[in-house]
């Protein structure tokens, strides 16, 4: 077999676009032609559209909005007092006017100016007594009862006023002060109330003016130090590294705070560090890809020599070397393919599944043979799959899931060399319903717990010297193309189990775990 087979490498020019692929999808930005960087765009905001001027235009608002709340009932008290106080006034003068029988014009035109009437009356049940009363025509425009006046109404009427041209009269009616029965009638024109009520208001303005300048300085001041500046200090961190992400020197430092912004920097720097880290591993799997894309060729063109001289082995009248020579030809034209596969997993991913009935006892009866586990001195390989049994699968990524879980419980079964340890692999399989279940056992060491949340990611479950761990992520990978799912299961005693879960094409994974679970609980 020879490159003009077919089996050639790709050119360099087609490497060089493999390797861009790679650190493409490792998250490396790409370079732009003018150089832009586009984690500068809107880095810089207008000063007024932050949240510094929103927070104090809000607590502005907020204050004033209080301010008006109290400001409703005020107006209308002073309104109350207002009225109450001149017909206290005009019904005190009234009565000791009466009583002294001295109400003369000169008196009359005294009280009215006091008090701000055109017209005063007493009302004491029987009869009616005019005090005082102006030559200015009276059309009464409103009607004031101050002795069943509640809140509401006397809201109503303050802003009536307020709202008027004070151009009217209204009539005043309560109780006198001086004698139980008595009731005080004054009329009085709507100007005067009018005048003191906006006057009361532009103070209570100036005044809410004033508080809210101080309240929304105090709030400002102290929300900014207590939420602004951490928050600023946590955007600027986060700025700086994503300029350069791998500088260690970058990474936010967090505060001694103990609440939800100390919460968030220690979070923010526990992020910054895996980012880092992550960063570093997809650079180091760019560059093993962009490695192994140039050894490719030599490395092909050995496996094809070895095939050459694997297939002069069947001319061979010896019987084991006719029984040996069709697996090693086989595997290496899996080896073979794995390696006109390598550009090609860099570029994207794995090819998606060409799925066949497979029979699974035969799937790992090859992967035992390949292993060398097929008599093995130390280590038992059981085959407990049901003969059968059949999967939906394509059964060369089949092979390679089985291939990897198996190769990895046998690593982990030869670090150890006591002779007096239980070294055993098993490979159960079984069909339930439109998915078929498989698990690889073994009775090594076990998993260790600070690698169980990340087993299935590449270059992070390995346990062994030497190790790359990626056997596992690829097993993942392949798995999930076939919409199954792989998962490490915990069971009592020692060793390791891994299950796999492979639907037919026209099961649903997740209806049937669904269902399964009702099953269970039923």
């Amino acid at each position: 077999m020879s490159e003009s087979d077919g089996k050639h490498p790709l050119p360099e020019d087609e490497q060089s676009e493999a390797a861009a692929a790679s650190k493409e999808e490792a998250g490396e930005p790409a370079q732009t032609e003018r150089g832009d960087n586009p984690r500068r765009e809107g880095a810089d905001r207008p000063r007024w559209g932050g949240l510094s001027a929103k927070l104090l235009l809000l607590t502005v608002l907020f204050v004033m909005l209080s301010e008006v709340m109290i400001y409703v009932p005020s107006i209308a008290n002073f309104r109350n007092n207002w009225l109450n106080q001149r017909l206290t006034t005009a019904g005190v003068a009234a009565t000791v006017l009466v009583e002294t029988n001295t109400v003369t014009q000169r008196l009359q035109e005294e009280l009215l100016n006091s008090t701000g009437a055109v017209a005063i009356s007493l009302d004491e049940g029987s009869r009616r007594r005019l005090i005082a009363i102006s030559p200015t025509p009276l059309t009464i425009d409103s009607t004031a009862d101050m002795s069943a006046m509640s809140p509401q109404r006397a809201i109503a009427e303050s802003f009536a006023v307020l709202l008027s041209d004070g151009a009217g009269l209204m009539r005043v009616v309560g109780l006198s002060q001086m004698g139980a029965g008595v009731r005080v009638d004054m009329v009085l024109p709507e100007k005067l109330l009018r005048d003191d009520m906006l006057a009361f208001s532009v103070r209570i303005l100036g005044l809410s003016i004033f508080i809210s300048a101080i309240t929304a300085t105090l709030v400002y001041f102290s929300l900014r130090w207590l939420f602004l500046r951490p928050m600023q200090r946590l955007t600027t961190s986060m700025a700086r590294f994503a300029e350069a992400p791998d500088d260690a020197s970058r990474i936010i430092v967090p505060s001694r705070r103990r609440d939800e912004i100390g919460d968030a920097e220690s979070r923010l720097a526990s992020m910054q560090e895996t980012l880092k880290e992550t960063l570093g591993q997809q650079r180091h799997l760019a560059d093993l890809g962009l490695a192994v894309s140039k050894i490719n060729h030599d490395l092909r063109n050995l496996l094809a020599s070895a095939q050459l001289f694997s297939e002069s082995l069947e001319s061979i009248p010896d019987p084991t070397a006719k029984r040996l020579a069709p697996k090693i030809i086989a595997a290496l034209d899996r080896a073979i393919g794995y390696t006109q596969s390598v550009l090609a997993y860099g570029r994207t991913k794995e090819a998606p599944p060409e799925r066949r009935l497979v029979r699974l006892n035969r799937v790992v009866e090859d992967v035992g043979d390949i292993l060398g586990l097929t008599g093995h001195e130390a280590i038992q390989f059981d085959n407990l799959v049901v003969a059968g049994i059949e999967v939906d699968a394509d059964p060369e990524q089949l092979f390679r899931v089985l291939m990897n879980l198996v190769r990895n419980a046998m690593q982990a079964l030869e670090a150890k060399s006591d002779p007096a340890l239980v070294c055993r692999i098993s490979v159960e399989g079984e069909r339930e319903g439109g998915v078929v279940v498989i698990r690889v056992s073994d009775t090594g060491p076990g998993i260790p717990d600070r690698i169980r949340q990340s087993l299935f990611q590449p270059f992070q479950a390995s346990t062994k010297r030497g190790g790359t761990g990626l056997g596992l992520a690829i097993a993942a990978e392949l798995v999930r193309a076939h919409g199954g799912v792989i998962r490490h299961v915990d069971r009592p005693g020692p060793g390791t189990t891994f299950e796999i879960v492979l639907p037919d094409r026209a099961v649903d994974i997740g209806e049937w775990r669904e269902r399964s679970r009702r099953l269970q609980a039923s």
